[in-house]
């Protein structure tokens, strides 16, 4: 997933759990400018805006612990989300559409396409991205790579000087050290450059079937397509624990994502794998510069501008998973803290913008589930332990990690070859225990990235993810209906 800014290249096994911690609560900079705006004004005051959300959690849980029909509301709440888990388990995915036969049709139909990578410091995969990208399936007059240097210190600038002499439809921009923007600014200096009617983007570790061009770009002659996002698989997921937690995570995402487009909810975009259409991108005002998550922020603006974002499942984009615990801590800060940003910048114009009662009703599921349960978990907790009696949201717990669990098993499932044997079943019954097991890091990752939000500004430090270079292909099966 796509973060800004960029930070140097540090190693993962430098930092200490504790001590990364204790670093991002005690931030020193508490007087950052953005948070001195008015109180719920845009991307403004999100400092205040947290705080706020997070006092008003912990005030909702002591209350509903303190009345006799507190349990009584937490029940009728589980049985709405229930109806609602229920409304997305029994929903048909769309089908898929079938690839662009560009044998029978002439290069002035085919759309033009435009590929973005921004790199800083990838010697290690870029060269393998490059030559899959600038070799497609697809007419190479009809579409171009552009690969951002964001004033790497490593051999990605050579090599990526070697690589545009060898592709004619490469080009290699390399930007200065100091360019603002981090990411987002990289992404929207060459989207005044490009010609391409869509708008791929791509992290450097990410890995390309040949085809996906082909299966991308029907997508968009669907009315209002503004997005595609690409199925993201992990390509070292048999590595260890957390790789093959991620795996089955990114399974997990997939068939939610599936499931709330067809029931007329949000498709979400996930930065690697990613499809634009220029109008949409354009009207929206390109990517955010002011967002450590520029495809969740893209996302919620898509939507709020009246466009589609659809999925394609099969064939994936892969890319590395991490492989330790504290990558995976500060991977997941980063995305938790982004995710959660989108609801504080935007909650104006979300409830304001004629969504629609799907998309308004699949946004408020999903934020409870996903933000603020975890969050209110630690004050349910404190206060269970104080009155010494059973965590009042416990109902609602368990709706989440079943609908969780009934996720991963039927995202799994998605993904094999029709015909597997019945030994099958089991092994995915215990890849879903897995997952769930793994899952269980968000309750931990939410209730501290909100709390920390709310402390300290929204600035927030991190080790870039060190990408070393897998190319093996796991939890790939899937075959076209």
């Amino acid at each position: 997933m796509p973060q800004t800014p960029w930070t140097d290249n540090e190693s993962e096994q430098a930092f200490d759990p504790l001590d990364s911690l204790i670093a991002d609560w005690l931030d020193p900079d508490a007087a950052e400018d953005d948070f001195r705006s008015d109180f719920f004004q845009g991307m403004a005051g999100r400092r205040k805006k947290a705080a706020f959300v997070l006092m008003a959690i912990w005030s909702l849980v002591i209350v509903l612990h303190s009345v006799s029909w507190g349990y009584g509301i937490v029940l009728g709440l589980g049985g709405l989300l229930s109806l609602q888990a229920l409304r997305l388990m029994a929903a048909k995915p769309e089908p898929l559409l079938s690839p662009l036969p560009l044998e029978t049709l002439t290069v002035s139909e085919v759309p033009k396409v435009s590929l973005l990578v921004a790199a800083k410091n990838e010697e290690a995969v870029i060269q393998p991205l490059v030559e899959q990208l600038c070799q497609l399936d697809y007419p190479t007059d009809r579409y171009d790579v552009w690969i951002i240097d964001d004033a790497s210190t490593d051999k990605t600038p050579q090599i990526l000087d070697e690589l545009v002499k060898r592709y004619a439809n490469l080009q290699v921009v390399h930007r200065p050290a100091g360019s603002q923007g981090g990411k987002s600014g990289a992404l929207n200096e060459v989207l005044a450059r490009c010609a391409g009617e869509i708008i791929g983007v791509f992290d450097a570790d990410a890995q390309v079937p040949g085809d996906l061009l082909r299966e991308v770009v029907p997508y968009f002659a669907q009315e209002k397509m503004g997005a595609v996002q690409v199925r993201k698989a992990i390509a070292n997921g048999d590595e260890n624990f957390w790789t093959r937690g991620q795996a089955i995570e990114m399974a997990l995402d997939t068939y939610f994502q599936q499931q709330r487009i067809v029931t007329g909810g949000i498709g979400e975009l996930r930065g690697n794998g990613q499809f634009v259409a220029r109008e949409a991108l354009n009207h929206c005002g390109g990517w955010n510069e002011e967002t450590i998550t520029d495809d969740l922020d893209l996302t919620i603006r898509l939507h709020l501008d009246d466009w589609k974002i659809g999925v394609l499942p099969i064939p994936p984009v892969q890319e590395e998973g991490v492989t330790t615990a504290i990558a995976l801590w500060h991977q997941r800060n980063r995305w938790a803290e982004g995710g959660y940003q989108r609801y504080l910048d935007y909650w104006r114009p979300i409830m304001g913008q004629p969504l629609g009662w799907r998309k308004k009703l699949d946004l408020v599921s999903f934020m409870l589930m996903q933000y603020l349960l975890p969050t209110a978990a630690i004050p349910d907790l404190v206060v269970s332990l104080i009155r010494h009696h059973w965590p009042i949201l416990t109902p609602l717990t368990y709706v989440a990690i079943a609908f969780s669990g009934w996720g991963m098993y039927h995202g799994l499932r998605r993904l094999e070859e029709p015909g597997r044997p019945l030994h099958q079943i089991f092994l995915r019954l215990g890849q879903t225990i897995l997952g769930t097991l793994y899952m269980l890091h968000w309750l931990v990752i939410m209730p501290c990235v909100t709390a920390r939000m709310a402390i300290r500004p929204k600035r927030l430090k991190w080790v870039k993810t060190v990408h070393g270079g897998h190319h093996e292909s796991t939890l790939e099966l899937g075959m076209r209906d």
